[in-house]
């Protein structure tokens, strides 16, 4: 069953607190919809949107830049490349394959995808990127990293601390770090949004 989140504004309106509940409220709920559910109060509703703002603002701020090859297949083929390096004199032409092999195969994946940028993807990358996830290994030897649950209700202050500056230092390291200044102002940033929500 899916879980939503309303934070109580003026007048007694439950508003949206997370895209997910966003969207369910605006594309799944007809005008004049009555829903019921076990509504519980949150632990600390405040650390909820300090975490979503943070979140809303990398996802704001990210651009798909393609992703028809992985960093891990980028990382593999280089750490290919380096090893026959140390074999030959002049490896650029190594390299210049290597560029270009991945640019091939790029391009003929790319006429069999469509890149959507997804908020709940996004959210489940930013978790495990932080850390904050259980790894499973797969029948064919795999493993799967899955996000663990962000749920603020079971979480005391120092742990979604911990989950929050994790979260903060991901961001920072892929995205955020190209349109701020500093930590502190990108942060600032989301506080805004928060603040602008409430």
């Amino acid at each position: 069953m899916a879980q939503y989140s309303f934070y109580k504004s003026q007048g007694g309106i439950l508003v949206p607190a997370t895209p997910d509940t966003v969207d369910f409220v605006m594309n799944k709920l007809k005008l004049g919809a009555v829903v019921t559910g076990e509504f519980k109060r949150a632990r600390n509703p405040g650390l909820h949107r300090k975490f979503f703002s943070l979140l809303n603002l990398g996802f704001e701020y990210w651009a798909p830049s393609g992703g028809a090859v992985s960093t891990f297949e980028r990382q593999f083929l280089r750490g290919y490349i380096n090893r026959l390096a140390r074999h030959v004199d002049d490896a650029g032409v190594f390299y210049a394959l290597a560029d270009e092999y991945l640019q091939l195969v790029a391009e003929k994946r790319a006429e069999r995808l469509t890149i959507a940028k997804s908020f709940h993807a996004f959210r489940r990358w930013v978790t495990v990127e932080a850390g904050h996830y259980d790894l499973f290994e797969l029948p064919d030897g795999s493993t799967l990293r899955e996000p663990r649950s962000i749920s603020f209700a079971k979480m005391d202050d120092l742990e979604f601390n911990d989950l929050y500056q994790a979260a903060l230092n991901v961001l920072w390291t892929f995205i955020l770090n190209k349109s701020f200044p500093t930590i502190a102002e990108a942060e600032n940033a989301a506080a805004q949004l928060m603040d602008y929500a409430a």
